[in-house]
């Protein structure tokens, strides 16, 4: 049989519990809310991450797109057709194609062969008879001459600048041609005169003219790599405190040593020297840290 009391406590454990039951339910629907809400956040800044990474590839292959279609590389009456083929190996090495021949030889099958894998872009070159007949078919924005003889304030069509300074100040987003001349005599005074800039590349005076496959490659590669990322994961160099902390780690390791304070100082220093000077990327660093902290905790167990 069940007594009044009884009832009555059950009422109140059941009433108790009820309470209990609604309290906690109302902590697990704000933590619910909470947990919806971070993940919601996270969400969002995951969205905005990608929507930024997505601009930036989108930018660099613009800018990559631009590099391709707009430089022009002008070869002004060549002698001969194997050095054309020459040239257009070393425009495919660099990611260039648009290839401008002005009044060239036969292009027989050594321009071809020579080509090797720019094979395409000799067969896809545009022939002129003269620069000015190029100049109003393709409206060029900008001209650059190359050169083996630089000027002076006597010449000053031949002052010149030199690749590394073409290539941080080249603007992709105007069409560009970029002018080798002939083997033996180079462009004349009055095609570099109708050329914006001069560029040349420092040698040795006693033989100053390059060949053109060369000097090409020398040009093409400053302007390639200030307009494209270097593709190659962790290449990344490391930062100012990485290296403080590869420094502090060989310190530590240092002072376990049973030498005179004088040479755990050099040892230090010229530690320290080294990093200093040295291009090492994170990776390295990251390698390089759990290597002395294995060799201090092995000294350390002796």
């Amino acid at each position: 049989m069940i007594k009044i009391g009884d009832a009555a406590v059950s009422e109140e454990k059941v009433v108790e519990t009820t309470t209990m039951s609604s309290t906690e339910s109302k902590e697990e629907s704000e933590t619910e809310k909470k947990s919806t809400s971070t993940k919601k956040s996270k969400t969002r800044s995951q969205s905005r991450g990608s929507a930024r990474a997505k601009l930036i590839r989108e930018k660099e292959d613009e800018k990559i797109s631009l590099f391709k279609e707009n430089i022009y590389i002008v070869f002004v009456e060549c002698e001969t057709p194997g050095n054309i083929g020459f040239l257009a190996r070393t425009m495919a090495n660099f990611g260039l194609k648009n290839l401008v021949l002005i009044n060239p030889p036969t292009l027989t099958n050594e321009a071809y062969y020579q080509a090797t894998h720019g094979k395409y872009i000799v067969e896809n070159a545009k022939i002129y008879p003269s620069l000015d007949d190029f100049y109003q078919s393709q409206r060029i924005d900008f001209k650059v001459a190359s050169t083996g003889m630089a000027g002076g304030s006597y010449n000053l069509s031949r002052i010149p600048i030199r690749p590394e300074e073409l290539g941080k100040s080249m603007n992709v987003s105007n069409k560009i041609a970029i002018l080798f001349g002939r083997e033996g005599d180079g462009l004349s005074n009055k095609e570099i005169g109708d050329c914006d800039i001069c560029v040349s590349i420092p040698t040795d005076p006693t033989y100053p003219i390059m060949n053109i496959s060369h000097a090409a490659a020398i040009i093409f590669y400053e302007l390639f790599k200030n307009k494209h990322d270097y593709g190659v994961e962790g290449l990344n160099e490391s930062g100012d405190l990485e290296k403080k902390y590869l420094v502090k780690d060989m310190e530590e390791l240092i002072d376990c040593l049973d030498i005179p304070d004088h040479k755990k100082r050099n040892g230090l220093k010229t530690f320290n020297n080294i990093v200093s000077r040295a291009f090492i990327t994170g990776r390295e660093i990251h390698t390089l840290k759990g290597i002395l902290r294995r060799l201090k905790n092995k000294i350390g167990e002796q």
